[in-house]
């Protein structure tokens, strides 16, 4: 079966031949074009950041115009993007439509009055720049970072804690496992069905730090996996016991649900029948603290709106999970910039944006 570009083709070599007449040439034109290429792209200007306003590059990319640069420079965005079928884009364009497209849940072609290009470049860009920065950023979140993870952070981390009224004064994070709704695929639906949230979904599992920053990602895995599989799986406990020690060689904890195992380095609420009156005070002092992770997972997707549309998140034709993880290094870095709710309510400066991609 011919493809669309060389049904066209013939058909204007056979007009051009005296084959066809004007009127069946348009006819059969007609009957043979791409909704793609219908779209007036030509009638918008390329995509500028200086012709944004301050107010759309906010609502469309999240971030103020001069911090749009900044991040180009600490992700060391490349100068060109080239997708494999030869399109080419600037690096400050290609991170802006990944921007956008994550900003809410939009279509391509409402994009092309701002980038004023057709919707397959635009997809092909956007899949290129998520495919760059997964590769070159993911090792941030997804294997132990010395960067915000040194003997010296995990003292403050500590600190920082233990003041907002812990009992545990060697705790520099919380650990939990998220959810993400995808819509419901065709085959294997058991797979990734969770019945505790009675969705189609993945999970990750994610380590939050009192800075607000996202310490440790694990994921995607299949939505009825149980907290305590993705805990052995993800090897995170024995990232823990190789680097999880003060200055002094105390061994530093992270602080989990009752799903999790009690461990040195991974601790756990009481779940005795019967609690002693300290038993309580301690799982209460813990679980106002433990909040921030939830809040964490909020950010995330309150901040990309994109993550929260489950219809369009499809398994086989979505990059589901690879999205929800650059999504994560993206809002690590608006943390870094802006600060949120869980670097507040521990008084605790996350690094710069500098610092953190260094």
């Amino acid at each position: 079966m011919a493809s669309l570009k060389t049904t066209r083709e013939a058909l204007f070599i056979g007009h051009a031949s005296g084959f066809i007449t004007d009127a069946e040439f348009l006819l059969l034109h007609q009957e043979n074009s791409s909704d793609n290429l219908d779209f007036p792209y030509d009638n918008y200007p390329r995509f500028s950041l200086q012709d944004q306003s301050e107010a759309d590059c906010k609502a469309n990319f999240r971030l103020e115009k001069h911090q749009v640069g900044r991040l180009v420079d600490a992700l060391q965005i490349p100068a060109i993007f080239k997708c494999d079928q030869g399109t080419i884009c600037e690096g400050l364009e290609g991170l802006c439509i990944l921007l956008k497209r994550f900003a809410f849940p939009c279509r391509f072609s409402d994009m092309i009055p701002i980038f004023g290009r057709p919707v397959p470049e635009l997809c092909m860009i956007n899949n290129t720049v998520i495919d760059w920065v997964y590769n070159h950023h993911r090792h941030r979140i997804m294997d132990w970072n010395p960067n915000v993870l040194c003997p010296i952070q995990l003292e403050n981390y500590a600190e920082a804690v233990f003041n907002k009224g812990a009992a545990l004064r060697n705790c520099f994070g919380f650990v939990d496992g998220t959810v993400r709704p995808i819509s419901r695929p065709d085959e294997n639906q058991r797979v990734v069905y969770n019945g505790h949230k009675r969705v189609h979904g993945l999970k990750f599992q994610s380590v939050v730090i009192p800075n607000g920053l996202i310490a440790h990602l694990y994921g995607p895995v299949e939505g009825k996996k149980h907290d305590a599989a993705m805990l052995a799986e993800s090897h995170l406990y024995d990232s823990l016991e190789r680097n999880a020690f003060s200055t002094t060689g105390e061994a530093m904890c992270i602080y989990g649900d009752p799903a999790y195992p009690l461990r040195i380095h991974l601790q756990a609420p009481f779940r005795n029948r019967v609690l002693t009156p300290q038993m309580l005070a301690y799982n209460s002092s813990m679980s106002a603290v433990r909040s921030a992770v939830e809040w964490l997972f909020g950010d995330v997707i309150n901040y990309f709106k994109c993550l929260d549309f489950k219809k369009n998140l499809k398994i086989g034709l979505s990059q589901v999970g690879k999205m929800y993880i650059v999504c994560s290094i993206i809002q690590n870095a608006l943390t870094c910039l802006y600060g949120n709710g869980t670097s507040q309510f521990f008084d605790l400066d996350p690094p710069s944006l500098e610092d953190y991609f260094a």
